[in-house]
């Protein structure tokens, strides 16, 4: 099983970031978090890599029902979401399988809410996925 699901675009970065941002929002997520891998690794160890950021996703729902199973569970809030620069004009955005992440976590019925924050984020990285 993979721990996550992606999709490549052919879009300028920044447009990656509200493309994604956007295609979250439309499924009930919002972005609690933005962190910038690149900016950081150059601050704080004066290296060069290509854009690489991480947004923290959340869907209020999903994360309060998941809450009222296991009250630690905020250790693996939010879903991440990674947005690359892959090279050539390509970005690749790859989500986190919420079910590959609770598979160590013995109780059904969070596995029952991480299926449901799953269909969710594959059906954001559908909607990103280029058509036919």
């Amino acid at each position: 099983m993979s721990f996550y699901f992606s999709t490549t675009l052919s879009v300028p970065f920044a447009q990656a970031i509200a493309d994604v941002t956007a295609a979250l929002a439309k499924r009930g997520f919002g972005v609690l978090t933005d962190i910038d891998v690149q900016g950081t690794l150059k601050r704080k160890l004066d290296v060069d890599i290509p854009p690489y950021r991480i947004l923290g996703a959340c869907n209020p729902q999903m994360a309060f029902a998941a809450l009222q199973i296991e009250n630690k569970i905020g250790t693996m809030l939010p879903c991440n979401v990674v947005v690359r620069d892959a090279g050539g004009g390509a970005v690749e955005v790859a989500a986190v399988d919420p079910v590959a992440s609770m598979m160590g976590i013995e109780k059904p019925a969070l596995g029952e809410v991480a299926k449901q924050v799953r269909e969710l984020l594959e059906q954001v990285i559908a909607d990103l996925s280029p058509q036919p």
